[in-house]
């Protein structure tokens, strides 16, 4: 192994030893860089949706127990495993992504796959830069959607939180009008102070009849769901004839509700999206282009409204705090207590 600073001999971890289970505060060895691996001291970590899917064993991928969660995060390269670093080195800045065979972020120490470590810009903050991955890719890759198949509008659901205030101001980049779908008047309230011209609050009682008018009138034929269960069928419901819905999460824990007669003589459909998949998909070169241009605007586009800063002890708490309101702002896990 390659190395040009101390290595700590044991951390603190969260520890996941049961699917559906709390999380264990443990101390562990420090993992090892192995060939093409990249050994980091963890900045800081965030709370997202997909790490509470993992937790309840309800993700895409379910790792070997007991495992160490978290699916990004940010910190400073200590050592290097051999082989192709890509410019990594020791003492390196860097945003990484968890792999499906390693522990993940919510540790002081992690290794990550050296192809799934990009070097920060000296403008981005180790704060901003464990949040670059996850929110993000996924803002960018269903905004590019939109636009490569031309479609006239958009419908989001689930947009007043970090994910949606992305796709609000990639929309208004990209001159893309988009029909802001969220649970409470406070959230509409907030979206149109940041510039969302179109914004619905399901909870009125005309929720589906002003959808139905505003989708018609801008000819929104895409639209994207992190919500499933009813709100599936709900909005594809109110769209043009034609149109799809796209669903990339479950936040409500039900399936999909879409009435039959929708798919066959409306000629609509439901598509699913998943960034692991949409990732795997492209070229190292693909992905650096669009990892290069989301750090670009980490600070405008792609920023992130923190709520909380926590240490490893205070998570298990916080990860309850946000399950129960995660459009109040990102819950950042800090394993050393402040971010250097």
């Amino acid at each position: 192994m390659a190395a040009s600073m101390s290595l700590p001999q044991t951390m603190k971890a969260l520890e996941l030893r049961e699917y559906g289970g709390p999380l264990t505060l443990v101390e562990k060895p420090v993992p090892r860089a192995g060939p093409g691996e990249v050994l980091i001291k963890v900045a800081a970590a965030p709370i997202n949706p997909s790490d509470l899917g993992f937790i309840a064993g309800c993700y895409g991928i379910k790792k070997r127990l007991p495992v160490v969660p978290g699916w990004e995060g940010s910190g400073t390269v200590l050592a290097t495993g051999g082989g192709l670093m890509a410019g990594l080195r020791a003492g390196k800045r860097v945003a990484f992504m968890a792999d499906e065979a390693l522990d993940g972020s919510w540790a002081e120490y992690a290794v990550a796959k050296a192809k799934k470590a990009m070097p920060l810009f000296g403008s981005v903050t180790l704060e901003q830069g464990a949040m670059m991955f996850v929110n993000p890719w996924t803002a960018w890759a269903l905004i590019d959607m939109a636009v490569r198949e031309e479609h006239d509008a958009v419908v989001h659901t689930a947009a007043g939180g970090a994910l949606g205030r992305m796709i609000l101001r990639l929309g208004m980049r990209r001159s893309l009008p988009i029909i802001h779908v969220v649970r409470r008047a406070a959230q509409a309230e907030m979206l149109k102070g940041q510039g969302a011209e179109h914004v619905l609050d399901s909870s009125a009682p005309d929720f589906v009849e002003r959808l139905q008018d505003l989708a018609a009138c801008l000819n929104a034929t895409i639209a994207f769901d992190p919500v499933g269960g009813e709100m599936t069928g709900q909005v594809l419901g109110a769209m043009p004839r034609g149109s799809k819905i796209v669903v990339y999460g479950s936040l409500s824990g039900q399936p999909c509700q879409v009435p039959t007669p929708q798919l066959v003589y409306e000629r609509k459909k439901v598509e699913g999206y998943w960034t692991v998949t949409w990732a795997a998909g492209r070229s190292l070169l693909g992905l650096a282009r669009v990892a290069y241009s989301v750090q670009k605007h980490l600070g405008d586009d792609f920023r992130t409204e923190v709520r909380t800063r926590v240490s490893l002890d205070q998570a298990a708490e916080a990860l309850e705090s946000y399950r129960k309101d995660m459009s109040a702002g990102k819950v950042l896990v800090v394993p050393g207590g402040e971010i250097e």
